[in-house]
């Protein structure tokens, strides 16, 4: 049987480090997402561009939590693997949620419009 290489491992301080950051940025991204469907605004067709790459950067997220909690994830390329999976999802789900917020702006500046 052969011996993993020293030099090809992560530590288990530091990668249960990045399984907690990565399950709290997780946390946030699903409280936006019920926090955003509890808004009072209605929904326009074109949050589904801003609500697309949101699930689809939380489906990532959850890989790389998943991936980060196997024993194997001590594998600086399973690591690495998991930690790109986090970090694509982390920026598709931010700019979603920056789409969100400007679709929301908009639409509450039009009720604003037609109200004043």
């Amino acid at each position: 049987m052969q011996q993993d290489d020293p030099d090809d491992l992560v530590e288990t301080i530091f990668r249960n480090g990045t399984l907690t950051v990565v399950g709290i940025v997780l946390a946030f991204s699903l409280g936006f997402v019920t926090h955003w469907a509890a808004n009072p605004i209605p929904w326009q067709p074109e949050d589904g561009f801003a609500l697309f790459p949101i699930l689809l950067g939380i489906g990532l997220q959850i890989r790389a939590l998943s991936d980060l909690l196997k024993h194997e994830c001590l594998k600086k390329r399973s690591f690495q693997r998991a930690n790109r999976f986090f970090m694509t999802g982390l920026i598709l789900t931010s700019g979603g949620v920056a789409l969100a917020i400007l679709f929301d702006f908009f639409e509450v500046s039009k009720i604003a419009a037609l109200v004043g």
